[in-house]
């Protein structure tokens, strides 16, 4: 394996929970949220501007969408924003368990979102992985989960990748791009206690997953045929969360971090934390699927 790289602050946000990094290949810009935060980020490396929109309540995901649109997963109702204004329009409010909100979520290859939840007290099994359609429907994928995280499809549009971060796994399924169904869980990666809690994750041209380690400080990239391990990247911060491809060529691997949990110890240790950092390992990434609703 290739000696672990080091990723660099781009971004001084102090995030106290940086999520959600996603690129936005048509306005070259990088999406992220501060969750505990309530803001939604729009980054643009090549200005240093940093956008910010107040959410009003937490944020778990952005995805875009057309027309300087995005789609976002507040704490239990997914919601149109119009970045021009800032204005929220509510699509579907599927979660009724007050202690339970949103959190990671992506677009499937067919423009569907997909956005699991996470339950604010820990209790074991009670989230929810949800499809969003274009059409506006809202179908329940799989339940008794505990902390939905990073999600990603294989370049041949016949796979899954999920992570449920409590598992130490990743988990594979049949995907079927016609209709969203997906079936037969199986395990490929699994993660050695004590490198960290696996929770954002994105795919690679080389159809490779690149998984954050939250209290791990880094981003590991696996193979998902084998489950090996195949490059580490590091990061001055504790708490890595997410990780998306970007910039020109897609060859930057950005990485968000958190500062909330951190003792004040950990905080003078760790100075960067709640960053955004960034990369170029050596591989690209491929272009973020847009939600196929207007």
């Amino acid at each position: 394996m290739a000696p672990a790289l080091h990723a660099e602050s781009i971004l001084p946000a102090q995030a106290a929970l940086g999520e959600a990094a996603l690129w936005n290949p048509e306005t070259a810009q990088l999406y992220w949220v501060d969750i505990e935060g309530r803001e939604l980020h729009v980054f643009d490396p090549a200005t240093g501007e940093d956008r910010h929109y107040f959410t009003g309540k937490r944020i778990g995901t952005v995805v875009p969408m057309r027309n300087g649109n995005a789609l976002v997963a507040l704490q239990t109702g997914i919601y149109k924003i119009n970045l021009t204004t800032g204005q929220l329009t509510r699509r579907a409010d599927p979660v009724t368990d007050e202690y339970l909100r949103f959190n990671d979520g992506k677009c499937d290859p067919a423009g569907r979102f997909w956005v699991g939840t996470f339950d604010l007290m820990q209790r074991p099994h009670v989230g929810t992985l949800y499809r969003h359609d274009p059409d506006g429907r809202t179908h329940v994928m799989l339940r008794r989960i505990t902390n939905s995280n990073g999600i990603a499809w294989s370049l041949d549009k016949t796979t899954m990748y999920y992570i449920d971060t409590p598992t130490l796994a990743v988990r594979a399924f049949d995907y079927d791009n016609a209709t969203g169904a997906i079936a037969n869980p199986r395990v490929v990666i699994r993660f050695e206690e004590g490198t960290g809690w696996p929770d954002g994750m994105t795919l690679d041209a080389e159809g490779k997953l690149w998984v954050a380690l939250w209290g791990g400080g880094a981003v590991h990239r696996y193979d998902p045929a084998t489950g090996a391990l195949l490059q580490v990247v590091l990061a001055a911060a504790p708490f890595t969360s997410s990780c998306a491809f970007g910039g020109p060529g897609l060859k930057t691997l950005f990485i968000t971090t958190a500062r909330g949990g951190l003792t004040p110890q950990q905080c003078q240790e760790f100075p960067l934390s709640g960053n955004v950092f960034a990369i170029e390992p050596g591989v690209a990434g491929v272009p973020a699927c847009f939600f196929g609703g207007q």
